[in-house]
């Protein structure tokens, strides 16, 4: 495959490839870093004689939303804004009530799948060997490229989330800030992540 777009192509077989520079390796890895900071340490391992029914119970996750506006576009409520908008007829309090139940049994998984995603980013990239300019070709198949999907949409949605980006947002606004605003390299990175998101896309 050759380096002409930057962006992912498709492999033989199925499958994803992309030819990744230096920069670009070590751009993607810090910021699958810093999702796994964010997103925090799994649960600790259950001792091996440990009651298994216990264990599930102790398993429940928060009922509250995160207080960090990215954590908050991670795990969003399952049931709408808690004011109830967009659910007509619902009792705001009867959906505060449901959000706060789904989130309890679902969180704690979400989070960890995120985190396996952010970490095969990791895995893969320090897999990498580049070559002598430098450059280094990523493949993905099978459930990797899945991996990659989600952990690609995550580090978006925390950059989004960091830069007060919202759907209705255009983002052709983004490319007029000048280049003395602290916040363009974030935005560099987001408008980059979202190519090489819809790339892989379009590819698998």
């Amino acid at each position: 495959m050759g380096r002409s777009t930057g962006m992912f192509e498709s492999l033989k077989g199925g499958g994803a490839a992309i030819a990744l520079d230096e920069i670009e390796i070590s751009i993607l890895r810090s910021l699958a870093v810093q999702m796994l900071e964010l997103i925090g340490p799994g649960e600790p391992e259950p001792a091996e004689d440990a009651d298994p029914l216990a264990a599930l119970f102790a398993a429940d996750g928060p009922t509250e939303p995160p207080s960090d506006p990215a954590l908050a576009r991670l795990f969003p409520d399952a049931y709408g804004s808690p004011d109830g908008a967009g659910d007509e007829g619902v009792d705001p309090v009867e959906l505060k009530a449901r959000a706060a139940e789904f989130r309890r049994y679902t969180e704690n998984d979400l989070r960890a799948r995120k985190r396996e995603d952010a970490l095969a980013l990791v895995r893969s990239l320090d897999a990498l060997t580049p070559a002598g300019d430098g450059a280094a070709v990523l493949e993905l198949t099978g459930e990797l490229a899945l991996r990659w999907l989600g952990g690609l949409n995550d580090l978006r949605l925390t950059l989004a989330a960091r830069l007060d980006i919202t759907e209705d947002d255009e983002s052709a606004a983004l490319f007029r800030l000048p280049d003395d605003d602290p916040r363009k390299p974030m935005v560099m990175a987001y408008l980059w992540l979202g190519g090489l998101q819809e790339s892989l896309i379009e590819t698998l």
